[in-house]
């Protein structure tokens, strides 16, 4: 089997190549492409490894053909087009934990540079001047430090204010009670932390909720004489009203090493009084460069040759462990999935996958999305394992996953369901052997199948006769029966055959057994 081919187009560790050649990649290290270039080669590649520098855009990812991962060393993910990523089944990995330690330090490096105006103070003192009176700072001992965020890097950064004696006031929706009773914080809503504060710190990513979450409203609603520090994203704080703030006294001091738009060789802010800025350097340390270097070889390597996903932003995350038991259950998911969505000629109001036994024990979220897609796909051939709940959710298709501990005559099943706007039909499958899918019920009819490339899907009214007539008419077409397989509701009743058959049937051919007397429903599948 041919290596996967990875592309590292950002300066990254040496030791990242390594790991990549040992794991049993091959890779390009060609950092510092322009973006024709990268344009014009991406496509050769299964793997492409960034950090900041390379933009994955939507023209980048049009041609990018055979790309699988894209893996970020770092934290922010802005120079990723993720809807684009997702709507072409690459999964996008970032390394959120590697840099944490060092920008967290960074944050606590300029509320101290900022509080004794240390910058200005350097520069004073090595221009031969002596203006010891001219730079009264204060102390951060006993003050309220106020959090936006209080995720990774946040509750790192309170555990070292907490070290300094100060007091940590932190807003953050997603943080309870129960944690932030841990890290020896106080809860507070935004305008709390707004009042309260004496330095204020933001440690969230970039989305449309936190844009601009340090708004001149917002940085009005502070105590005069606040401090503030973003060493999070640019966008996060509005630089005008900072810079005016500054200017004005209100805002005593303010540090900032991130800025709406980077390089940032201009910037509103610059030449602002007692504004300390760096470029970008929460993770330029030699730990945390190494450390997410290595972490995201490790990940895309994984993924590409064992298909394990690990801080995905796209996708269910999959351990090195998981994927070699889901692998099977993969394969049947999808295959429930293609069967349930190629008879369906109507709108798909809602889809319900329920597991049974030894699988609800495993990770589902990958199984659900496999059955999606296959739900899905033969509608929307562009549909895949990654793009498939958002496909869903924007033609407001109603997706639920349900888990039961109850006993069945099977290790594990899986049944699929799906409602339209005229019917609800269900498909059950399982795997024999622990690696053979079969399909075990239909409507509740119970049958066992095997998935085939050429199939014939038939309900009838269970009368006598109809199998000969059946059999019959595929002999005179020269159409040669492999497998043929029912099931029946009762006598008399509701009635289903799948039959397995060597050549393609054509539409000709499927028309004339739909007109036989009896049949209700004739399909031809393929898998």
């Amino acid at each position: 089997m041919a290596k996967p081919k990875v592309l590292i187009s950002d300066e990254l560790s040496p030791r990242s190549i390594e790991i990549f050649s040992e794991r049993g990649c091959d890779v390009d290290f060609k950092p510092g492409l322009k973006p024709a270039e990268l344009r014009a080669i991406v496509g050769n590649y299964e793997g492409l490894a960034i950090r900041s520098a390379t933009k994955v855009t939507a023209e980048v990812l049009a041609e990018a053909k055979k790309l699988k991962v894209v893996g970020r060393a770092g934290i922010g993910v802005d120079n990723v087009d993720i809807k684009a990523a997702t709507a072409r089944g690459v999964v996008v990995m970032n390394t959120p934990f590697g840099n944490a330690i060092t920008t967290a330090e960074h944050a606590i490096a300029l509320m101290f540079a900022v509080a004794r105006q240390v910058p200005d103070a350097n520069a004073s003192t090595q221009a031969g001047k002596w203006e010891k009176n001219r730079f009264m700072g204060t102390e951060l001992s006993f003050k309220t430090l106020g959090l936006i965020g209080c995720g990774n890097i946040g509750s790192i950064v309170a555990e070292r204010a907490l070290g300094l004696k100060m007091r940590v006031l932190a807003y953050d929706p997603f943080l309870s009670d129960q944690r932030a009773t841990e890290l020896g914080v106080e809860k507070g809503t935004l305008d709390q932390v707004l009042e309260r504060a004496d330095f204020i710190t933001v440690h969230t990513p970039l989305t449309e909720q936190t844009k601009n979450i340090l708004s001149r409203a917002n940085l009005m609603k502070t105590r005069k004489g606040v401090r503030i520090v973003n060493c999070a994203r640019g966008g996060l704080v509005d630089e005008l009203a900072v810079r005016d703030l500054l200017v004005s006294g209100h805002i005593a001091g303010a540090g900032f090493d991130v800025f709406t738009e980077e390089p940032a060789k201009q910037n509103v802010l610059f030449g602002a009084p007692n504004l300390v800025c760096t470029p970008h350097l929460g993770a330029s340390t030699v730990e945390a460069q190494e450390n997410v270097a290595l972490q995201v070889a490790e990940q895309m390597s994984d993924y590409l040759l064992t298909g394990a996903v690990v801080n995905s932003l796209n996708m269910p995350n999959v351990t090195a462990e998981e994927a070699p038991k889901l692998a099977p259950y993969l394969n049947l998911a999808e295959k429930l999935g293609s069967f349930a969505g190629q008879l369906t000629d109507t709108e798909i109001k809602a889809v319900s996958i329920e597991y049974e036994g030894q699988v609800a024990a495993l990770n589902i979220k990958p199984l659900s999305q496999v059955a999606l897609m296959g739900v899905l796909r033969p509608q929307l051939d562009t549909v895949n394992m990654v793009n498939a709940p958002a496909v869903a959710r924007e033609r407001g298709i109603d997706v639920a996953e349900v888990k039961h501990e109850r006993d069945s005559d099977y290790h594990s099943l899986i049944r699929l369901s799906l409602t339209t706007e005229k019917y609800t039909r269900s498909v059950t499958g399982t795997l024999f052997g622990g690696r053979h899918p079969r399909v075990v019920e239909i409507k509740g009819i119970d049958i066992e199948a095997e998935f085939a490339p050429h199939m014939l899907y038939i309900t009838n009214d269970d009368k006598p006769g109809f199998i000969g007539r059946l059999g019959t008419i595929l002999g005179e077409n020269k159409v040669n029966i492999a497998t043929f397989h029912l099931g029946r509701d009762k006598p008399g009743g509701s009635a289903i055959a799948l039959v397995q058959v060597d050549q393609p049937i054509s539409p000709t051919l499927l028309a004339k057994i739909a007109a036989v007397e009896g049949v209700v429903q004739a399909k031809v599948l393929g898998f």
